[in-house]
């Protein structure tokens, strides 16, 4: 499926109205072409397209990995709150943007007493 997908993004991008945008440059290369090559080339460069989240993860004191509190403070660092995707403990099924707002807003609530 990987390969297909990778021939038909080619063809795709081999057409006269998107050569304008495409410089001469490909990812992969065109040198590339059998599937050894763009597998490999796969297996070295190719990334999710996941939104980072999760290095500050949020969660209870009891959770090793998470360092910070229900009230978005970083455990053992005094006045240091984390408000961003960072926090979420697991990958949303949505885009990151609106949880990312929510916990803004609640921060922003939490600083200000509300």
């Amino acid at each position: 499926m990987l390969l297909k997908s990778i021939r038909i993004g080619r063809n795709f991008l081999s057409t006269s109205p998107l050569q304008p945008y495409l410089n001469g440059k490909a990812n992969p290369s065109h040198n590339l072409q059998t599937d050894d090559e763009l597998l490999s080339w796969a297996r070295n460069e190719g990334i999710t397209v996941y939104h980072m989240i999760g290095t500050a993860k949020m969660g209870p004191k009891s959770d090793k990995m998470a360092v910070v509190n229900n009230e978005l403070q970083v455990r053992g660092i005094e006045s240091l709150r984390v408000a961003d995707a960072s926090i979420m403990p697991a990958m949303p099924s949505g885009n990151t943007n609106a949880p990312t707002m929510m916990i803004a807003e609640k921060a922003s609530d939490m600083i200000l007493g509300k």
